[in-house]
């Protein structure tokens, strides 16, 4: 594997205890251009998240040079959330700044989902020291297994590592998603941030709002995360019969009908959300696994509940006095990388609060995902 690392080393500010963390957000549209992109020289990081089409538009270009000591990374998206908006086909950049908190960026090729753990694992090899506090990862979306991404990961991580972060999208095309590589778009990639040093305070938070319908039925063959029948049934047969008009809009019209999945051992289900269907085999992949012998059933998108999930998730990581950082609404997409043993459940999920050290710099992520109709989904 070719292995892409690059580091920040945050200067030492002068802000009092507890607040370590500044964060400024800005937008850019295509109509309106950027909505005054103001510089940070001193910020440690930019997310940088937005459709397709605004991350291949040209006005990236300008991101680094106003941010010049900032890791920039970010992923394509099905939405973007800018303070309290939800948007489409915008930009959104949203500068961190710690006190003494440090970052490192590794980026890694994925060539096809069967690779997803060997990527995890050196991912975590590359980013795993004493002072390794917390891992963002941003994935590609259709080229991967979330699940083994993510058992990789803690295979690899020191075990009070918590991993959030998710898949990247896009819109509702499902054709190629980009991942910033060195702060440009990159096909077929996975990114890693580490942040290090013992003033950092995380906090994160994941709740769903789906709706379940239909039985409960037994998956009686998969492979990995390709589902092949649900109760003996071709598992594409039981979504065309249950989603009606809706199923000749699949696999985009998949986003507000994900699978709950109880797994063996887990005492919440976890939710599978669509990547691609296969018409021939009559089989649907999902962005996580579905074994063999779990139990399944169908959800649907509630739109309010999504919202109060939104408002419970960030309930959850405000508990910890951490500074929120919004990004994407399409950060975590069904089996996506996610806090470590924070599955959202279907119907309200499971939230999860991981602190370190002091509270010299604190940190909140949100990765919320919120639908609204067929743009977004979580």
């Amino acid at each position: 594997m070719d292995l892409v690392s690059s580091a920040f080393a945050a200067p030492r500010g002068t802000g009092k205890r507890g607040s370590g963390v500044r964060t400024r957000q800005q937008q850019w549209s295509e109509t309106n251009g950027w909505s005054h992109l103001e510089g940070d020289e001193q910020a440690s990081l930019a997310l940088v998240f937005g459709s397709r089409a605004a991350l291949q538009s040209g006005a990236l270009d300008e991101v680094p040079g106003r941010f010049p000591s900032a890791l920039v990374v970010g992923c394509s998206t099905a939405g973007e959330i800018c303070g309290d908006r939800v948007l489409d086909d915008s930009l959104v950049v949203t500068a961190v700044t710690f006190e003494s908190t440090t970052a490192r960026c590794v980026t890694l090729p994925i060539a096809d989902s069967s690779l997803s753990r060997d990527v995890g694992v050196a991912l975590g090899d590359a980013l795993a020291s004493d002072d390794l506090r917390h891992t963002l990862v941003l994935s590609d979306g259709l080229a991967v297994n979330g699940t083994e991404l993510v058992e990789g990961l803690g295979a690899s991580l020191p075990p009070a590592v918590r991993v959030t972060g998710g898949l990247a999208a896009d819109g509702t095309r499902f054709e190629q998603t980009l991942v910033l590589a060195d702060g440009r778009p990159a096909t077929r990639v996975v990114t890693a941030v580490g942040l290090y040093g013992p003033s950092l305070h995380i906090g994160y938070g994941s709740l769903g709002g789906w709706d379940p319908f239909g039985p409960e039925r037994v998956v009686t063959n998969a492979t990995g995360n390709v589902l092949h029948t649900l109760d003996g049934r071709p598992a594409l047969d039981l979504y065309e019969e249950y989603l009606g008009e809706h199923a000749a809009g699949l696999p985009a019209t998949g986003l507000l009908f994900p699978l709950s999945v109880w797994l063996r051992g887990r005492d919440q289900p976890v939710v599978r959300t669509i990547l691609a269907v296969d018409r021939t085999a009559r089989s649907i992949t999902f962005a996580g696994d579905v074994p063999a012998g779990s139990r399944a059933r169908l959800m649907r998108a509630n739109i309010d509940r999504l919202v109060d999930g939104a408002v419970g998730a960030a309930a959850a990581c405000s508990a910890t006095g951490a500074a929120p950082v919004a990004g994407s609404a399409h950060q975590l997409r069904g089996a996506t990388p996610r806090a470590r043993a924070a599955d959202r459940g279907g119907g309200g999920g499971r939230t999860g609060r991981a602190g370190h050290g002091s509270d010299d710099d604190r940190l909140l992520l949100i990765w919320r995902n919120l639908a609204v109709h067929a743009a977004c989904a979580l």
